[in-house]
C-alpha cells in the first residue's frame, strides 16, 4: 500500500497515520516530523525552524530531498504512507515522477475533512511533549494549563505555529496551495474523502472501509 493522508493542519493527520501504518505495517513518513527534526541542525536548520514558527511553507527542494531519501530506505519498499506530503500541486507532480521512475504508484489518497472552525479550536489546545514528539489537547476547562506527557513525564509545550497568528497563516496557505492538490488526484481517480470531525475510532473505520476496494486482493505494495 502506497497511501497519502492529507487535510489542513489540525485534522488529526499524525493521529490517523500511526494507527493505519500499524494497521497496513507500513513505515509512517511525516515530513512534518522530518522537518522539526532538521531544524534543531545547523544554519539551515535555524531557517527552517523560523519558516515553520512563521507558519511558512519550507522549499520545495528541501522537502522532497527529505521525503526521496526516506522512501528509499529498505523498509518503504513494500509500501508507505505519507503524512502532509505532498502540499502543493508542483510536489504532488514531482512525487508522481519520482515514483514513476521507481516503478511504482499511488494507491489512494485519503483526505481528512474538517470544518475551519473545529480546525481552529484544535489547534489552540494543542500541546505537544518535546520529548517524544506525541501530541495531546489542552483540559478545555483550563485554557492554557501546561501539563506532562504521560509516557515520559515531559512538561508539554504549545508549538509556535500553534500561536493564533501562526494558526490563521497556515490555514490561508492550506487553502490557496494545498487545496488544489485535493482537486489533482481527485481528477485521478485516487481521492478517498472521510469526515475527520468525528471519534479518533470513527474516523479511523471510515479510511479503512474507504480503502477495502483499493486493497482487493491484498496487494498493499503496488
Amino acid at each position: 500500500m502506497n497511501l497519502l493522508l492529507l487535510g489542513p493542519p489540525g485534522a488529526g493527520k499524525g493521529t490517523q497515520a500511526a494507527r493505519l501504518a500499524h494497521r497496513y505495517q507500513v513505515p509512517k513518513i511525516s515530513s512534518g516530523e522530518m522537518l522539526r527534526d532538521l531544524s534543531l541542525r545547523g544554519e539551515e536548520g535555524r531557517q527552517i525552524a523560523a519558516l515553520i514558527d512563521q507558519g511558512q511553507m519550507v522549499p520545495d527542494s528541501t522537502v522532497q530531498a527529505l521525503i526521496w531519501d526516506r522512501l528509499g530506505q529498505p523498509d518503504a519498499q513494500s509500501g508507505f504512507l505519507l503524512d502532509g506530503f505532498p502540499r502543493t500541486v508542483a510536489q504532488a507532480e514531482a512525487l508522481d515522477e519520482f515514483l514513476r521512475a521507481h516503478g511504482r504508484e499511488l494507491t489512494a489518497a485519503v483526505d481528512l475533512d474538517v470544518p475551519e472552525e473545529e480546525l481552529v479550536r484544535r489547534l489552540a489546545r494543542r500541546r505537544v511533549c518535546p520529548q517524544c514528539g506525541s501530541s495531546y489537547q489542552a483540559d478545555p476547562g483550563t485554557p492554557g494549563e501546561v501539563g506532562r506527557c504521560p509516557r515520559d513525564g515531559a512538561v508539554l509545550d504549545q508549538r509556535p505555529d500553534d500561536q493564533p497568528e501562526a494558526i490563521r497563516v497556515r490555514l490561508g496557505l492550506y487553502q490557496h496551495r494545498t487545496k488544489p492538490v485535493l482537486d489533482y488526484y481527485a481528477t485521478r481517480g485516487l481521492l478517498r474523502r472521510v469526515e475527520g470531525d468525528q471519534t479518533m475510532e470513527a474516523v479511523t473505520e471510515q479510511i479503512q472501509r474507504e480503502l477495502e476496494p483499493d486493497l482487493h486482493g491484498g496487494d498493499l505494495g503496488r
